[in-house]
């Protein structure tokens, strides 16, 4: 009866109390902003200008529409000791670490429901509108890579900076970029560092390409409130499509290629039998010491010389990394790229990994409903086999080519293929034309130059679940010196490398390695 009585008498004294419990719970101290937030002529400027595409500036609030409009407002909150005590809710927070190609940080969960008093005034004075309001920490080596924070409905994001005093060698700038014809990202136009008690908007568009750029003072935390305005999405153009890495069929090499560089341990049929066994098993292997120890050390030191002309790949929402140009590789280095590209090197695969990646390995035996005919097909079968076992021990492969043309699948092999350098800034991302387009395919990798490398430094390949959000990690492949890495890809299987961090340097050194990326295709 007194809860039937509470629910249904308001003015009743137990309804007067219960309500007075349920305002004390939302107790939160008021949050004044900047007298030239409030001022309606600048308001209304302000939204002039933004319209127009305009600069505008009028004491501690600055508007600037290059390379997309942002607006920098500072001293946001006119209470220091509001501010200070604000930072302390904040830090009291409970943060999770995340981590994926774009990102790594630390955030809490929601602030929506804080009650704590200045996250809550706050909360009360400004962030009614906001949605997802969050608090991000940055620490060492923590980044966020280039992206435009387009999602449904989102029109202007924010940025609270609640920062210790912050210089642009401390890093985690706010950087933002122009853009191309196609509406990709080019380069950096302006930086913004973190300052204590600024708020930054800028417009979520097709064009809005920023990042916080790495951490690297090692004692601050980078901490912020970060939301979005939201409303009506805006129109966009169909999204940029990149045209496709070149693929081509192998070079006509026979098997003096292997001989000369590989290590005989993996020209021995029966291990080959036996690596195909493992790779099987996971769809990957990795094979150490693969090359000669003298041909991998002559690639090396010829890697770190000058000669070869190197060329950063982007667009930076995609990619950061080098690539050298082909016709600038020494001899040895060239040699190499040759024996990967072989046809005797397609062959040599083809026994690892069981994949059809020359017309001598034998098809998969699908149809079992004519015995007969598997029984043809399976001698068929091991005659091919045993042409394999012969082209590896008497070198007859381009004998054997001029032949059989007639064995030769409809679909031909072929490979795409880079030779990259890694160093402080480099990574790949996920991106959407990616995972649409991803298929059935096998990654080779080849490193040098990555003695003593650590995970910490990034500069690792992660093979991740296709439309997955967060991380979800089906495999890592760190670098390692003369160990050729093979993984397999389905088509619901995507990859990227990590960011290279500042903990690849050392004593203003800045560490580099390199790597042969071929894929295959059956």
């Amino acid at each position: 009866q007194i809860v039937d009585r509470h629910e249904t008498d308001s003015n009743s004294e137990g309804g007067k109390m219960e309500k007075k419990r349920k305002k004390k719970k939302i107790c939160f101290e008021s949050a004044e902003l900047s007298k030239v937030v409030e001022e309606e002529q600048v308001k209304k400027l302000v939204k002039e200008a933004w319209s127009q595409r305009s600069p505008y500036s009028q004491g501690d609030l600055e508007l600037d529409c290059q390379p997309f409009p942002h607006c920098i407002i500072r001293n946001f909150l006119s209470s220091e000791t509001f501010v200070e005590n604000l930072q302390k809710e904040l830090l009291g927070l409970n943060f999770h670490e995340k981590s994926n190609d774009l990102y790594k940080f630390k955030q809490s969960d929601d602030l929506k429901k804080r009650t704590e008093p200045h996250i809550a005034g706050l909360r009360a004075a400004l962030f009614g509108p906001f949605l997802d309001i969050s608090c991000a920490k940055y620490e060492h080596t923590d980044i966020l890579l280039c992206h435009d924070d387009e999602l449904e409905g989102r029109r202007v994001a924010f940025i609270l900076y609640l920062v210790p005093p912050w210089q642009s060698s401390d890093g985690g700038t706010l950087d933002l970029y122009t853009t191309d014809s196609n509406f990709q990202p080019k380069s950096i136009l302006k930086s913004l560092v973190p300052s204590l008690n600024t708020l930054v908007l800028f417009e979520v568009s097709p064009v809005s390409f920023h990042q916080v750029s790495e951490v690297l003072t090692q004692d601050k935390c980078r901490l912020s409130l970060s939301g979005w305005f939201h409303g009506p999405s805006l129109e966009r153009s169909p999204r940029h499509i990149e045209p496709p890495v070149p693929r081509n069929p192998h070079l006509p090499r026979d098997e003096t290629l292997l001989l000369e560089w590989i290590n005989p341990v993996y020209l021995d049929i029966a291990y080959q039998e036996q690596v195909q066994g493992e790779f099987e098993d996971s769809s990957e292997i990795q094979l150490k010491d693969f090359l000669k120890e003298e041909k991998f050390r002559e690639v090396s030191e010829v890697l770190r010389l000058n000669q070869i002309q190197w060329t950063k790949r982007g667009p930076p929402n995609k990619r950061c990394y080098e690539v050298a140009s082909l016709d600038t590789l020494p001899q040895c280095v060239s040699a190499c790229w040759e024996l990967l590209h072989s046809e005797a090197f397609f062959l040599l695969l083809s026994n690892f990994t069981g994949l059809q990646l020359h017309y001598l390995c034998p098809a998969d035996d699908d149809d079992d409903d004519d015995d007969d005919e598997d029984e043809k097909e399976g001698n068929q079968d091991k005659e091919e086999k045993e042409d394999v076992k012969d082209v590896q021990a008497t070198g007859s492969l381009t004998e054997t080519s001029e032949t059989t043309n007639e064995k030769k699948e409809l679909s031909t092999p072929v490979c795409s293929a880079e030779l990259r350098r890694w160093s402080h800034g480099s990574y790949t991302l996920l991106h959407d034309g990616e995972a649409a387009r991803a298929e059935y395919a096998l990654d080779l990798i080849l490193p040098f130059g990555c003695a003593d490398w650590q995970s910490e430094y990034g500069g690792f390949t992660c093979y991740v679940a296709n439309e997955e959000d967060e991380e979800v990690n089906i495999d890592h492949m760190y670098p390692e010196d003369n160990c050729l890495a093979l993984v397999y890809r389905d088509k619901e299987t995507l990859k990227f490398v990590k960011h290279v961090n500042q903990k690849s340097s050392s004593d203003s050194t800045c560490r580099a390695f390199y790597d042969y990326s071929f894929v295959y295709y059956e």
